[in-house]
């Protein structure tokens, strides 16, 4: 019998983390009498939603009536700047270490109804300038700071208001601290970069990539953990953070943003829910623009749905214990998103 991906069982390594992800296509074929979820439904905007322009928060604090992006203090946080720390461990297997930090909450538009498929090109951009804006403030002073959005009911998002989170934080978080090692290895032992290596691969091979423009490409990661799990990746100059970005990369992205959040939302036509955010070069005192090379900075969208958009993806048994596991090949997911129209969202067809 002769092996095929799309048939077959069989594991994948992901460089990135040194970890393996279990593929088991067969299993697409077995009937589904799980839990569903509630099909996502438009609600009219609530007038008193926290987030809007002008509202009075629960902290007692008003938002000023902005007009584009909005960045405040998180009112529940869960990093403070100043907090005593605690004391030196007493034994190596009750270890506890300083954590500080800050949390701020940002607004991407004024209109509770909006996402990023539905805002214009150019307001995705004031986003990604606002982006810029926080990491560069908060970089100064913080090893981390990680950005962001949770979008829908279904990852825990409290609010439809579109907006993100930023936490920046004193200490290097575990998936950029497993992500810096495996780069850095990578880096020491071929010279080169291991997302550039990997990017090169995936534009000869083709078969993953979802969207390409001028300056980026949206692929499915070979080694993806959720169904359509998707990575943004830069194709010019290999910028490591965020603040390395020129305006033909910030234009590029505002594009690629807009098109692949309207394949996302098109696939099953509702408001595709998903957990996103950047990873770069780690930050703080003494970083310096191109100091670590062995990092490309890039863009993870992580969302749970999987046959329907009732039906999502299980983080449960094997996969809490033993390791991740996906059904649909990542070929599969990305020939379903080059599939769907980027241009013309479900909603605005007729």
């Amino acid at each position: 019998m002769e092996f095929k991906s799309t048939e077959h069982q069989h594991i994948r390594y992901n460089p990135l983390k040194d970890e393996w992800v279990l593929v088991s296509p067969h299993r697409c074929l077995r009937p589904w009498s799980g839990q569903t979820e509630a099909a996502p439904e438009d609600q009219p905007p609530d007038p008193n939603n926290p987030l809007r322009a002008g509202a009075l928060r629960s902290s007692g604090k008003r938002n000023p009536d902005y007009t584009s992006t909005y960045v405040f203090p998180n009112d529940f946080p869960a990093l403070l700047e100043d907090v005593p720390e605690p004391p030196e461990p007493e034994h190596p297997l009750f270890q506890s270490a300083p954590a500080k930090g800050t949390c701020r909450v940002m607004c991407f538009h004024p209109d509770s109804t909006m996402t990023i498929p539905l805002m214009k090109v150019e307001e995705i951009e004031e986003v990604i300038d606002e982006w810029i804006n926080q990491l560069n403030e908060l970089g100064q002073r913080y090893t981390w700071v990680q950005i962001f959005e949770n979008k829908g009911a279904i990852m825990g998002c409290s609010n439809p208001h579109p907006h993100c989170q930023i936490w920046a934080s004193s200490f290097l978080p575990n998936e950029p601290r497993i992500k810096d090692r495996c780069q850095s290895e990578y880096y020491a032992k071929y010279g080169n970069s291991l997302l550039v290596d990997y990017l090169k691969q995936e534009l000869k091979l083709k078969e993953r990539i979802v969207l390409k423009n001028s300056e980026w490409v949206a692929i499915v990661p070979y080694w993806a953990v959720w169904p359509y799990e998707t990575m943004l990746l830069p194709l010019n100059g290999a910028p490591q953070r965020l603040t390395d970005l020129n305006p033909a990369q910030k234009k590029g992205l505002a594009e690629i943003m807009k098109q692949l959040n309207t394949k996302y939302d098109n696939l099953f036509e509702c408001s595709f829910p998903y957990s996103m955010g950047w990873h770069g070069a780690p930050t703080g005192p003494g970083t310096t623009r191109g100091d670590s090379p062995h990092w490309l900075l890039h863009a993870l969208y992580l969302p749970p749905l999987l046959r329907s958009a009732t039906i999502k993806k299980f983080m449960v048994g094997f996969e809490m214990l033993a390791q991740t596991q996906r059904d649909l090949t990542p070929e599969q997911a990305a020939k379903r998103l080059r599939d769907c129209d980027h241009l013309i969202h479900y909603k605005n067809r007729h």
